[in-house]
């Protein structure tokens, strides 16, 4: 089986942060990275190229496939704010309904200005996305 394409590195996030553009992205990158190291009280790690994952999760599917995956973490992508939250398929409707602006992938959230979202709002959505994920997989900081 093949192993996920999407592996932790040893670029230092805020290194990558810096060379993010434009600058609001850039901007709204640094401020996602302290309130997700705020939220989860985890070191952040670069996963691929572009992202910046907390913690790791530990899995192995029905199909016999198994591996490691960031436990939350985000992408400030030219296009959106890409926010991962794990696992994308629990009902988050009542927070999301509080969170502001956003589109909604299988498990990525969309945002395209972090000023006009509520961060506490997307603090307790990342607190309830490690606790769902944390009753299916074993969740760890590294």
């Amino acid at each position: 089986m093949s192993e996920n394409k999407t592996q932790p590195s040893a670029i230092d996030p805020r290194d990558f942060l810096s060379t993010v553009q434009p600058e609001r992205r850039r901007e709204d990158g640094f401020a996602l990275l302290d309130l997700f190291s705020e939220t989860t009280r985890w070191q952040p790690r670069m996963w691929g190229p572009a992202i910046i994952g907390y913690g790791r999760y530990d899995y192995t599917y029905a199909s016999g496939r198994s591996g490691s995956f960031l436990a939350t973490g985000f992408s400030p992508r030219k296009a959106a704010l890409s926010i991962y939250i794990m696992p994308g398929y629990q009902d988050y409707s009542a927070i999301l309904s509080r969170l502001g602006p956003h589109r909604l992938g299988k498990a990525c959230l969309y945002i395209t200005r972090l000023d006009v979202v509520d961060q506490d709002v997307l603090a307790e959505l990342i607190r309830a996305g490690l606790s769902d994920l944390a009753r299916l997989w074993r969740v760890s900081e590294e």
